[in-house]
């Protein structure tokens, strides 16, 4: 049975988040109009119209409003909640930069504006939140609280934990890890996260009992390799994972250094593990892990490979996840994960603006959780793969 679900995004074009989320619950997987999720887009709420706006003709056509105002769009007007589930999708659209370059995405005020209704009308359902929570810790710490005092089933995240991976390396829960790297590309913000998340699902997996933060650094590109070089195993996994991922034969030192838009995130675990993001534009446009478990000769790698073109399938193994939970009312995997890259990344930026000083995270240290099974996507056979859709 199909729920019903309230679209609240700050734009609908071509290739934004709403676009490659939402349209797979219009017209399917393919979006070509072929096998889907059980979701039923029954309203929309849109922030910001560009010239190029996709929502009012898709809203024509697959017969459902444009609504007003968030109120609107979960009640349809009816004096009650009507929908089963809520997607805020604050990504893309015009929205101005603060003085550390985080983008004000007006994902709190969403998440405000629907809380709202929930108190209103006395009712709750499941909520996904795409990408990080908010720009800072703060609005990201309140975010994820209201929906801990409600009980209300949350979600976040990117694509990056369920998409492809080349080899399929997924690791035990409990293995002793002694450092973990990511390679990622792109804004230090915008997809410095998802090198975080890909950071993060993995190492959340290692032998502890303690997922928190004590501290974190970011290295410009000048410092980054004179870090590479004092430390062993950072050098032996940033190497182990470029070399599982397509990458040009230049030299990655010569090609990185200098560059404003090159940077390393250095992260200190509060039980002692210690990860980096390595941030390498100019050199690749991949994302891939690699990590060193205790005792072992060499790394493990592996390349988070993504289909940069329509329809981007990895994002329908993240339709799949919130699928589930909106139709299970239980979260596919936990929210905490996104809520600790939030937090990692709001200190990357301010250790980024202070010059690359170390922003000491408190707030980080007792935050903890435990891992799920959740898969990713299976490998394709045909170049594409698709839920519920034989390559």
């Amino acid at each position: 049975m199909k729920k019903r679900v309230a679209c609240i995004v700050t734009e609908y074009r071509d290739f934004s988040h709403a676009d490659v989320i939402v349209g797979k619950i219009l017209e399917g997987y393919d979006q070509k109009g072929g096998p889907g999720p059980a979701l039923q887009v029954v309203s929309m709420y849109v922030d910001q119209f560009p010239e190029n706006d996709l929502s009012k003709s898709l809203a024509k056509k697959h017969g459902f409003p444009i609504a007003e105002n968030i109120e609107e769009a979960l009640t349809l007007g009816q004096g009650k909640l009507v929908v089963d589930g809520v997607l805020i999708i604050g990504e893309h659209g015009r929205y101005p930069y603060n003085v550390k370059g985080q983008h004000l995405y007006p994902r709190p005020r969403f998440m405000e504006d629907t809380l709202a209704v929930f108190d209103k009308y006395g009712a709750v359902v499941p909520l996904f939140n795409d990408k990080h929570l908010a720009y800072n810790w703060h609005n990201a710490e309140w975010m994820y609280r209201q929906a801990r005092l409600r009980l209300i089933p949350f979600m976040a995240g990117s694509s990056l934990p369920v998409t492809y991976r080349r080899p399929r390396l997924q690791l035990r829960r409990g293995i002793p890890l002694e450092a973990g790297l990511a390679i990622g590309y792109g804004g230090f913000e915008s997809y410095g996260f998802h090198a975080l998340e890909t950071l993060q699902c993995m190492v959340e997996r290692r032998a502890t009992n303690r997922q928190g933060v004590a501290s974190v650094t970011f290295h410009d590109s000048n410092a980054f390799w004179d870090r590479v070089d004092s430390d062993h195993r950072l050098h032996r996994l940033l190497y182990a994972a470029i070399d599982v991922i397509p990458h040009p034969k230049a030299n990655v030192r010569q090609v990185t250094k200098g560059r404003p838009d090159v940077g390393l995130y250095e992260i200190e675990y509060v039980d002692g593990f210690r990860a980096w993001v390595a941030m390498l534009n100019g050199y690749v446009t991949e994302f891939a892990f690699a990590c060193l478990p205790r005792g072992a000769s060499k790394p493990l790698a592996t390349w988070f490979y993504l289909y940069n073109d329509r329809p981007f399938p990895h994002f329908a193994y993240l339709v799949k996840a919130i699928e589930q939970m909106i139709q299970t009312g239980h979260p596919s995997y936990p929210v905490e994960r996104t809520l600790l890259a939030t937090g990692i990344l709001d200190a990357v930026m301010t250790s980024r603006f202070l010059g690359g000083r170390t922003v000491r995270t408190p707030h980080l240290v007792e935050l903890n959780y435990r891992p799920v099974d959740y898969p990713f996507a299976p490998e394709p056979d045909l170049g594409v793969a698709l839920p519920g859709v034989e390559s």
